[in-house]
């Protein structure tokens, strides 16, 4: 048996941070991944789909899927060698390769090998989660995982989900020369969004020929020749060569078996605490597997936080409240915070800032000007949440996170100088709504106004 300070399980973002850091923090660490290191975001998820969606984006005539499988796979060999076994090892990290099974609170085997550890930390990720719709399994389907394997494109797809992933496939298979058909079951695409920003979205997919239908509720899938048709539950019936279901995720085990180990789980995903922190002692869980935020960069910050938790004496907590989100269509739809529709669902007091991309110059010259950006506030300034519409939307919301992160209220955000012309310009344009809002015609305006002519 070896021992180990700290076993990771899950070569995906969570797992590879956890070792990582454990690593530079001098414990002796295995890492156990079952597949390839990289995870699901390298080898299924944001790198692929990402490169997919900027070749989709090249104005180049007769694109062939061909030449976007193979721009998305030379995307993904340059960035695997960040990820790579070998540079693992070269930081101190045993790889081990094989499927984990936990065998006690401190023991995992792995294909017949038994490691042992003070501390295990469980980061296996999730997978798509297929809706429970009769024919849907002897129809066949694509999800993010299979997509790229598909040696040729089809003429027509039927996309089940209006989320992010469902979207993000839709704009760039429509790009590609494909007829796409978005179904969604709630009454608009991107519910967990501002609607007005989702609503943006929406008018440009329709713009590039997209069929979008919201309020459907798919209840069998038919075969058809070369066709599958989905069945609406109002009778309706829609027709594809290939149906794509992005209906969600759900949490992924695999062999692990976390009863062995006394480890809970709460609607399929293990149960952890603010530190997060399982139900057995010595034992963290970090990523999609614990059924938080579903991004790479949240399975990051998770994974920051237990290494602090398990191998400091510094206590730290979860806070997702600040970890910003971005649906990569054209134009980009980024947030952080609560939005307007949350804040009122709670009953909070708010105030709204806005600015539109059309009255910016940069988006201007660009002949970008779709869009805005939203940002809510107590009366004080403090942001309370953002949401940003537009072309780069997902690089300028970070301004906006940071500042959430220290507590600058936007009347100080509004006094940083930021470059000219460029599209985060829009942030300080937002920002100076508030003073406007505070000192336009109001009684404290005209108070100050009045001040200062005596002043002088």
């Amino acid at each position: 048996m070896t021992t180990y300070d700290l076993i990771a399980i899950g070569g995906g973002t969570a797992g590879l941070v956890t070792a990582a850091g454990a690593a530079a923090l001098g414990a002796k660490v295995a890492l156990i991944e079952r597949e390839a290191l990289g995870g699901d975001c390298l080898w299924t998820g944001c790198v692929p789909s990402k490169a997919l969606i900027a070749f989709a984006r090249r104005p180049q005539p007769g694109r062939q899927w061909s030449e976007a499988v193979a721009w998305l796979r030379a995307a993904q060999e340059r960035i695997a060698q960040h990820d790579s076994p070998a540079r693992f090892r070269a930081l101190g990290v045993e790889v081990v390769l094989g499927r984990a099974r936990l065998a006690g609170a401190d023991r995992v085997e792995v294909d017949g090998r038994l490691l042992r550890a003070k501390r295990l930390v469980l980061a296996t990720g999730a997978a798509p989660a297929p809706p429970a719709i009769e024919g849907l399994e002897a129809a066949g389907y694509l999800t993010h995982r299979t997509a790229f394997s598909r040696r040729t494109l089809f003429p027509s797809v039927a996309i089940l989900g209006g989320g992010p992933i469902g979207l993000e496939f839709a704009q760039a298979y429509a790009r590609l020369g494909v007829k796409v058909t978005v179904l969604e079951f709630q009454p608009a695409i991107l519910p967990r969004e501002d609607p007005e920003a989702a609503q943006v979205v929406r008018d440009q997919l329709l713009a590039e020929g997209i069929a979008v239908r919201t309020g459907f509720r798919a209840v069998k899938i038919e075969s058809e020749g070369r066709s599958k048709v989905i069945c609406g539950e109002g009778g309706e019936r829609v027709a594809a060569a290939e149906l794509f279901v992005a209906t969600g995720r759900r949490p992924e085990l695999g062999d692990l078996d976390p009863a062995r180990a006394g480890v809970e789980l709460e609607c399929g995903a293990v149960l952890v605490d603010q530190r997060l922190r399982t139900t057995q002692p010595g034992i963290w869980a970090c990523g999609d597997v614990t059924g938080g935020p579903q991004f790479t960069h949240a399975a990051e910050y998770m994974a920051r936080i237990v290494v602090q938790n398990a191998l400091t004496p510094l206590p730290a907590r979860v806070d997702y409240r600040l970890i910003p989100r971005v649906t990569f269509t054209d134009p980009e739809l980024a947030a952080v915070g609560l939005t307007e529709r949350e804040l009122a669902d709670r009953g909070q007091a708010y105030e709204v800032h806005r600015y539109d991309f059309q009255d910016l110059d940069r988006a201007i010259v660009d002949g970008a000007g779709q869009g805005f950006c939203k940002i809510t506030t107590r009366k004080d300034g403090r942001i309370l949440g953002a949401t940003i519409v537009g072309r780069g939307a997902g690089e300028v919301i970070i301004s906006l996170a940071l500042a959430m992160h220290q507590g600058m209220p936007l009347q100080r955000l509004a006094a940083v100088v930021f470059p000219y012309p460029t599209m985060g310009e829009v942030v300080k344009r937002t920002a100076q709504h508030w003073y406007r809002v505070k000192y336009g015609d109001t009684l404290r305006g005209r108070l100050l106004r009045g001040l200062l002519r005596w002043w002088r």
